[in-house]
């Protein structure tokens, strides 16, 4: 019996080679892929956990930040206007991913209600003056700067009611926080509470200094 003559089977073999490597090499990207979905998965599982920790490091900060300031200018507030009940509030906001702060300065009257506002707009030159040169000195301790305050002629606002206890009250706190003040000023009080004081004058064009000798200052 005279059998059929076989295809040729050299080009089918080589052709289903040919199907299994493109099938392997398939399945190794499809491999791949699922190790990149699975990494990437876990990067973005990871950066949450980054971005959720920032954002409570930032609202710590803020926190903290908010409440030295609500104490500092309190302090401040109450020792240099004694015959006030003065106090200050922070509200803290956030919109858009931004924090913002506003400070609402108090001041509780003698039957028990209690006034709020922005200091420059409710409650005068003097209170907004003490509370301006008091978060000046915050974000100086904030922010780690210099520890040194330039006021020239800042506190000409302030009622002389209350000058001498402000010179007193800023005076006390550079000793407290190492602050160093380089006030320029024609107020004796402020002279007389300075730890030194000079005079100066004109010498032909240069600057003349003059230490003034107070006693134990």
């Amino acid at each position: 019996m005279d059998f059929p003559e076989l295809p040729e089977l050299t080009g089918v073999e080589a052709k289903a080679n040919k199907a299994l490597g493109l099938r392997d090499a398939l399945d190794q990207q499809i491999s791949e892929n699922q190790d990149q979905i699975e990494e990437l998965e876990n990067e973005e599982e990871l950066l949450d956990l980054v971005a959720n920790l920032i954002r409570r490091l930032i609202d710590a900060e803020v926190t903290d930040g908010v409440k030295a300031v609500e104490k500092l200018q309190t302090e401040g507030l109450q020792e240099i206007f004694y015959d006030q009940e003065l106090s200050v509030r922070a509200e803290v906001e956030e919109s858009r991913g931004k924090v913002s702060v506003s400070l609402f300065t108090q001041r509780r009257l003698k039957d028990g209600t209690l006034v709020e506002g922005i200091a420059d707009q409710s409650f005068g030159g003097s209170v907004l003056t003490m509370q301006s040169i008091l978060m000046r000195a915050t974000v100086i301790f904030r922010r780690n700067m210099r520890p040194v305050l330039f006021l020239d002629e800042t506190l000409a606002a302030v009622s002389n009611k209350y000058l001498d206890r402000a010179a007193k009250f800023l005076s006390k706190l550079c000793d407290r926080l190492g602050l160093d003040i380089l006030l320029i000023s024609h107020d004796e009080a402020l002279i007389n509470a300075a730890d030194h004081a000079y005079v100066v004058s004109d010498n032909g064009g240069k600057a003349k200094f003059r230490k003034l000798n107070r006693g134990s200052k």
